[in-house]
């Protein structure tokens, strides 16, 4: 069974409070308990973690313990080239989640310094987007048809 990671960045624990009309209604357990049913469905096994600190998130990413991630950012996304070489230097392929397009918001978030190394990127399309990963994921590396 293909072992995925869900890896989400700083102040995704507020989702479904925090500008809601951007990042949507629902909180990250919501999402994660959508994701685990749809993963169950897909043959996949999934493994959620969420923190605020950058270095959680690259320790969590050097356990290598995943075959294939979704990788939620958050802010680093366009700030840290510590999480960009962490996960090039795991050697396990990522599909970048965003639930905006930050492409379509502030000139800042419109630099990604992920996007070249993930496998495939899925934004804008809330919280459908983890959903979308799953299924790229189950059809690329293995899970039952999605």
């Amino acid at each position: 069974m293909t072992r995925v990671l869900v890896l989400q960045g700083p102040n995704l624990n507020l989702l479904g409070t925090r500008e809601p009309e951007i990042y949507g209604y629902e909180s990250l357990d919501e999402i994660h308990a959508g994701i685990a049913k749809r993963a169950r469905e897909l043959g996949l096994d999934v493994d959620f973690f969420q923190s605020n600190h950058e270095g959680a998130l690259i320790d969590r990413l050097h356990a290598r313990d995943f075959e294939v991630a979704i990788v939620n950012a958050g802010g680093l996304t366009h700030t840290s080239v510590s999480l960009r070489d962490a996960l090039v230097a795991v050697q396990r392929p990522f599909i970048e989640v965003h639930l905006s397009d930050p492409s379509r918001r502030e000139p800042f978030r419109q630099v990604n310094l992920l996007h070249d190394v993930a496998a495939e990127s899925i934004v804008g399309q809330g919280a459908r987007g983890y959903h979308l990963a799953l299924e790229s994921i189950a059809r690329r590396w293995g899970g039952v048809d999605a």
